[in-house]
């Protein structure tokens, strides 16, 4: 019987558990490295058995360590090992001895089957005569799973053992033999540089010491007329039929055959499938391929280039490896054409890239196939995803003066689309496809049609709108010429993204103009190309209901039609598209899961890290945020595309502006505000232009604020762009609440507060909730305002010089509350504010006194923040939430029933100081949270200091693991 390695153990303990239990013998077999002699030694240490003795047999060791023929008299365990290596003599009393096996004892009986004398009998060429009650049982070792090598990596090399690249590369050299695994990773483990996990470094590591002796012994045990059909099986490197050996091997069909068995019976060889022949371990082939003699090596790689060419389908790739083994770089480069061709034609772009950007980097290539090969590389290089290479390939073949000038002019086409839509490198990639156009507009009058719809793509800093536009009648003139219905799908596909962009009231039938039920694949690639385009339009004007069927259907057609890197695109619309409809749940998680998938590609996860920033600001990670925003460094931010840097511009300013770092904020709203406003579309404004406006009014740029509405309400104009129109409400509201409070005027802050009303309205047809509850809260904090400077003064005529002030001090988009004294008098919660000087700061007493109209409004006013302080909650938006309810706190009246003076919190967190200590755990500073939270610093580093005392925190990030 076949028994699992548990229920083997189970057997023998049953041989030790019962005295009158029979004997047991297990025959343990497996193929070198596979771990028998680990086994015997785990059953030797057989808990159910602690007063057998343990009996260790070697053979073949020629020390002594045997086993007397007689009984042995008391409970025995035999382990018996490389019974393979037994002569006649050995084996005859080993027979003896375990046919006498008694109750009482057992034996485990370990082989390899390759090298057995007699295939299938372990102990010989005639049957055992077992005794009667002795059970005989079989346990065949197996390689280790993938999983099993992935534990055996990480506990060598650590995390980064444990990649699914360094993985699989390891499993499939080993073929998952234990000791080929353990010893080529502590191969891994000694080299320099440390392993980093890739597969080539698992491929450069070469052969273990082990492994290599015993391939090459078994292989030189064959005679020399048998060794070449070994030597095939090395150069093939894989399993190969029977035929294809022979063949390779040059022996000819009889002495092929014989060569063949003599492999096999010498284990040189062995059979891993059904009539497929090669090595063991596939690792070994190297070990073999060293050792054959150059000119006859480059004999077998000739052969094997001509068997593998006549497999269907043809690895190309693999034949053009053995030509160029073999010497033959004419039929290698060939080779590499069509394996570069089909792996494009199936939608294997990448693994295009690599074998053309490897082949070309390779010295000596002649002129005529570095015009072939260069063409094919920028193609898929475009239409999937670059490597770093790439670009600095293509940025070198293009100075070769011996290239046609049509060669040179596609190269040079491709590059700046790769230097602009992959890299971000805006400026070199729109100088770079100019003189493409140029160049190719009297030699290849499509491909100048391409250059020109690329320069129609609005996106880029730099050019204006009008620019665009003129280089789109350009490429609709050359397309049409060109009579290419590709191309003029490719054009209309920028074509729909420009006219989006601005809200062109003919965008949508643009739309409904691409070809998404051609047969022709370009076609289909340009349609899915133009639906993607037109969804990431629609996420920044704000039609976030038509987003889903636009990436669903470009997306499928992408997918159909081997365009890797618009589904890419199309990923990070969608994370823009859910940041904004406040689907916010794991939506960090699948940012940096996005960008850890574009790793190499940085340019391409850019909504990712913009997201991802936007995300830290609203749960109060600033550091991170500023980080995120920044892209990490790994490319300037200057160079973004303008909707998204103008995005992560406004999120950047609103930081800046918590920080009461205005001067600084009122430069960055500056520039900013110029790159959208030279680029000419204005709905791209609509993420910047709330908090640039309150940057340059507080900074007391009044002019430049209003100057700021104005143009965007101009360039506006009547457009369809919903998100662009809330925000333009928003600015209105934003200027208006801080001319009222420089003005001291009770009226204007109402009118800002209906204003912001209007915006919250808008946001919430869109959908977008954060953006609703942000301007809610403004509505409610101006409407508490209003109601202080009431107070102080009376309606409108009160002392400009002094109570509320100007607008410097106060965010007005949301970002510093005025949630106590105005006057810097005490709160609600009895705490002193020191960060702020436009605060509510009325009592429960002072609302109480107000004309039944204002205490109405200012109830509402309260239920809108006490609604804002649960949205926020509800999305994660943890510093939104936390201002929202210390501005609460400045207006609710105490409760009843409560006895006088603060409640006692000695054992537990007051609801300040876990306000404070969440901010803290977040990573803002002291005057962050007083800023936020209208107190002072000291009063924050009191908090902070009473929290990690009553929690047991060691510091303020420890305070996160302790709430």
């Amino acid at each position: 019987m076949i028994a699992t390695c548990g229920s083997a153990r189970r057997s023998l303990a049953r041989a030790f558990a019962d005295p009158d239990a029979g004997p047991v013998l297990l025959y343990v077999e497996g193929a070198a490295g596979l771990g028998k002699t680990h086994l015997l030694s785990e059953l030797a240490g057989l808990p159910e058995a602690p007063d057998a003795a343990r009996l260790w047999w070697r053979c073949g060791a020629g020390d002594g360590q045997q086993v007397a023929d007689e009984p042995w008299g008391k409970p025995a365990l035999l382990l018996v090992d490389d019974v393979h290596r037994a002569d006649e003599d050995e084996l005859r009393r080993l027979r003896r001895v375990l046919e006498g096996l008694e109750p009482g004892s057992a034996a485990a009986v370990a082989y390899r089957p390759e090298e057995l004398p007699v295939p299938g009998l372990p102990l010989g060429g005639s049957a055992m005569a077992y005794p009667f009650r002795l059970t005989v049982l079989t346990h065949r070792l197996a390689p280790w799973d993938e999983e099993r090598v992935r534990r055996a990596a990480a506990d060598v090399l650590g995390e980064s053992g444990g990649t699914a690249e360094a993985v699989g590369t390891l499993h499939e050299r080993t073929g998952g033999v234990p000791r080929a695994v353990v010893d080529l990773l502590a191969l891994l483990r000694e080299q320099r540089p440390a392993f980093t996990g890739t597969a080539a470094e698992v491929a450069a590591a070469g052969v273990p010491t082990r492994l290599a002796e015993l391939v090459l012994s078994r292989t030189y045990a064959l005679s020399p007329a048998h060794r070449p059909l070994v030597w095939a099986a090395a150069v093939l490197d894989g399993p190969a039929a029977r035929d294809e050996l022979i063949a390779v091997s040059g022996l000819g069909t009889v002495p092929g055959s014989d060569a063949l068995l003599r492999a096999l019976e010498s284990a040189a060889l062995a059979e891993p499938g059904e009539g497929r022949y090669g090595f063991a371990v596939p690792l070994a082939a190297a070990a073999v391929r060293d050792t054959v003699p150059g000119p006859v090596r480059q004999d077998l790689h000739r052969r094997a280039a001509g068997v593998l060419s006549r497999r269907q389908p043809v690895a190309w790739t693999a034949v053009g490896e053995h030509h160029r083994a073999a010497g033959d770089d004419r039929r290698w480069l060939r080779a590499v054409e069509k394996a570069a061709e089909s792996a494009a034609a199936s939608g294997r772009h990448q693994e295009a890239i690599v074998l053309l950007e490897r082949t070309l980097a390779a010295p000596g290539i002649p002129p005529q196939a570095r015009a072939r090969l260069a063409p094919l590389l920028a193609r898929n290089a475009v239409t999937g995803l670059r490597s770093d290479q790439t670009v600095e390939v293509l940025a070198q073949i293009v100075q070769d003066g011996d290239l046609p000038p049509a060669v040179r002019g596609e190269l040079r086409l491709d590059l700046g689309l790769m230097l602009s839509n992959q890299m971000g490198r805006f400026a070199d990639g729109w100088r770079v496809l100019e003189i493409a156009a140029a160049e190719l507009r009297e030699v290849r009058s499509v491909l100048a049609a391409r250059a020109m719809a690329a320069l129609v793509t609005p996106y880029w800093p730099g050019a204006s709108l009008d620019v665009h536009r003129g280089w789109l009648i350009k490429a609709v003139a050359a397309a049409d010429d060109s009579g290419d219905e590709a191309m003029r799908t490719a054009v209309l596909a920028n074509h729909v993204g420009l006219a989006m962009s601005w809200a062109d009231p003919e965008a949508w039938d643009l739309v409904e103009r691409l070809p998404v039920q051609s047969t022709d694949p370009a076609c289909v690639r340009q349609a899915a190309r133009g639906l993607c385009n037109a969804a990431d339009s629609a996420v920044w004007l704000g039609f976030y209901r038509r987003v889903d069927g636009l990436l669903a259907e470009g997306r499928e057609l992408a997918a159909r039609s081997g365009a890797p890197y618009t589904e890419h695109s199309a990923s990070g619309t969608r994370l823009l598209q859910e940041w904004w409809t406040g689907q916010w749940l794991g939506l960090a998680r699948r940012c940096e899961e996005f960008i850890a998938d574009t790793a190499d590609m940085p340019f391409l996860a850019s909504d990712a890290y913009v997201v991802r920033g936007l995300l830290a600001v609203a749960q109060g990670d600033w550091g991170e945020a500023r980080s995120w925003l920044s892209q990490r460094g790994t490319f300037g931010t200057e160079n973004l595309p303008v909707p998204l840097g103008a995005t992560a511009a406004g999120a950047v300013i609103r930081l800046t502006l918590a920080r009461q770092e205005v001067a600084d904020a009122a430069e960055q709203a500056r520039a900013a505000w110029t790159v959208v406003a030279e680029k000419g579309v204005w709905p791209w404004a609509a993420e910047l232009a709330p908090w640039a406006v309150e940057a340059l009014a507080r900074a007391g740029d009044t002019t430049g604020a209003q100057a700021m509405v104005r143009d965007f309400a101009q360039g506006l104009g009547a457009a369809d762009a919903p998100a662009a129109r809330a925000a333009l409400v928003w600015s209105r509201a934003v200027l208006a609440e801080n001319e009222a409070l420089a003005q001291g005027k009770p009226s204007g802050l109402l009118a800002a507060a209906e204003a912001y009303r209007k915006a919250a309205a808008a946001y919430a047809e869109l959908p977008r909730p954060y953006s609703q509850a942000l301007t809610t809260e403004c509505a409610g904090r101006c409407v508490l305002a209003a109601d202080a400077v009431g107070e102080a003064g009376g309606a409108d005529g009160v002392d400009k010089s002094g109570g509320a002030g100007g607008a410097g001090e106060a965010g007005g988009a949301g970002e510093v509350d005025r949630a106590d004294g105005a006057d810097g008098t005490q709160a609600a919660g009895g705490e002193t504010d020191g960060a702020g000087a436009h605060g509510s700061g009325a009592s429960a007493a002072g609302d109480s006194a107000a004309p039944a109209g204002d205490r109405a409004s200012t109830a509402s006013a309260i239920a809108e923040l006490e609604s804002c302080a649960q949205h926020f909650t509800d999305l994660g938006a943890v510093w939104d939430a936390t201002r929202a309810r210390a501005l609460l706190r400045t207006r609710q009246p105490a409760k009843k029933g409560r006895p006088p003076g603060r409640p006692s919190h000695s054992d537990q967190l007051s609801p300040r100081e876990a306000e404070v200590a969440q901010l803290a755990s977040s990573g803002l500073t002291n005057r962050e949270i007083a800023a936020t939270l209208h107190l002072s610093p000291r009063t924050v580093e009191q908090h902070i200091a009473g929290a990690m005392r009553k929690t047991g925190a060691l510091s303020r990030r420890d305070l996160v693991h302790r709430l």
